[in-house]
């Protein structure tokens, strides 16, 4: 009901008064949220998953480890959500959503008796004060490059915008637990002694060029890991996480923690040697809240997949179908490393672009990673918000003509997305790989004026797959 009357205001208000009055607009909402729903994240051990890249898989085995070691935990993400008694499909097509659902969402975590919430932090939520009013407890940074260029105007204020969430941490009050690890109300010094307190920590993918930017905001404790670089001594107070005989194949991947003196052997069940640093995530918050390496290594190995993230799609066909998120360059070029490790005759490769403002020098970048990789390259429609679609598969298929592929030979542009996903099922053969990149598990195709079309890339694949077998 506010959200709708602010949006009615907003409508009314001339564009330059707007640009003045907008950080006040946000700052006050934000304010609102929290005050509406009794500043839920007080009475909750808060974690905050920022970054470019596997922010959403971060949170989701974060979740799992911590449910594994018998904690009851909600979270929000680009994927799914969770208040502690459910999970569902991200269906608001917004990573970090608007104020009054993020403390809806921590409120019903609350009153369903979660001990831990995750929140998936962006840099758009940052900049329209998402985050404050949330008391953080554990931050974890994923690694930082340039994305989201446009709505920003450069990657140094992309940079910025991801700090204000650490420089937050500092303004967080401090909170105490149980021996169950649920967050109590502490109004006397000698309550405190009873129970646990829960430092603000700093959780830091240190192969990440920018670690060091977030590392030097205040914490009280900093867990650095190393997965492809050599330890730096550069905060000799922190814990400091190592990595050793990475074995990568078809089937998942094999490393070895080092940690104090104790090595612990992983062996993660999903996808992708990318996923080495998005296992590191969950293994520093475990060991930041007290769970056992024998806890931690449960819960990672119990995972066996991640909706949305290099899915796989099996309907009985004799080619392999994968649906992934990767939306962008550098994402891409990590599945087609995971891609090439399985045995496969030809790839085929669905993509496109987004519009809506997005960054539009990635959508021929895009078409050439593929048009270089894929045997097959079909360009579709994906996001186009009030951008014209057409313009945009035609901006993406010229880096794949740059790569060499030639249009109706090797080179597809099928407006229509299922289409598209049953042309390239079509061209299938017995081994080959099919991928359906861009959107993962998102549930609906945003078209202009607002108008969002119900989607689901995975659900489509079966029903197409489907007719293969009629």
């Amino acid at each position: 009901m506010f959200d709708k009357l602010l949006r009615k205001i907003k409508k009314i208000i001339p564009r330059h008064a707007w640009n003045l009055l907008w950080p006040v607009y946000h700052f006050l909402l934000a304010w609102l949220g929290n005050m509406l729903y009794g500043a839920p994240s007080q009475r909750l051990i808060v974690i905050g998953v920022t970054g470019t890249t596997g922010k959403t898989t971060s949170t989701y085995l974060i979740a799992k480890v911590l449910r594994s070691a018998g904690f009851k935990v909600g979270f929000t993400s680009t994927a799914m959500f969770s208040d502690g008694d459910k999970d569902w499909l991200n269906d608001k097509k917004m990573t970090m959503p608007g104020r009054f659902f993020a403390f809806k969402m921590l409120k019903k975590m609350v009153s369903n008796g979660c001990q831990f919430a995750i929140v998936e932090t962006t840099s758009e939520g940052i900049v329209q004060y998402r985050h404050r009013f949330i008391n953080y407890d554990t931050l974890v940074f994923t690694g930082l490059y340039p994305e989201h260029i446009e709505s920003h105007g450069s990657f140094e204020n992309y940079k910025e915008a991801k700090g204000m969430l650490f420089a937050h941490l500092k303004d967080c009050k401090t909170k105490y637990a149980d021996e169950h690890r649920l967050v109590k109300k502490v109004e006397t010094g000698l309550k405190k002694l009873s129970l646990n307190r829960i430092k603000k920590t700093i959780i830091a993918n240190a192969d990440d060029e920018h670690a060091d930017y977030f590392l030097n905001f205040w914490s009280e404790d900093k867990i650095l890991y190393y997965v492809n670089s050599t330890p730096a001594i550069k905060y000799p107070e922190s814990s400091v996480l190592t990595t050793a005989d990475i074995n990568i194949t078809n089937a998942g991947t094999d490393f070895v923690v080092k940690h104090n003196q104790v090595e612990t052997a992983i062996n993660l069940q999903i996808l992708g040697g990318f996923n080495i640093h998005n296992a590191y995530n969950a293994i520093s918050v475990g060991l930041a809240h007290g769970l056992s390496w024998s806890q931690i290594k449960v819960g990672l190995e119990g995972v066996t997949g991640i909706p949305g993230r290099l899915e796989k799609i099996a309907a009985g066909q004799d080619f392999m179908v994968m649906v992934d998120y990767a939306f962008e360059p550098n994402a891409v070029e990590k599945l087609y490393d995971t891609v090439k490790l399985i045995p496969h005759q030809k790839i085929i490769h669905v993509l496109g672009s987004t519009g809506g403002g997005r960054d539009t020098s990635r959508r021929a970048i895009l078409g050439k990673i593929a048009g270089s990789s894929a045997d097959i390259v079909i360009i579709t429609n994906e996001d186009p918000y009030d951008d014209d679609p057409q313009l945009i598969i035609d901006q993406v298929s010229l880096g794949a003509e740059k790569s060499g592929k030639e249009e109706e030979v090797n080179l597809f542009k099928i407006m229509d997305r299922r289409a598209a996903i049953a042309k390239a099922f079509s061209l299938a053969g017995s081994g080959d790989v099919v991928l359906i990149t861009g959107k993962g598990s998102e549930q609906a195709i945003c078209l202009a004026k607002g108008v969002k079309e119900p989607w689901d890339d995975r659900t489509v694949a079966r029903e197409e797959l489907a007719k293969l077998q009629k």
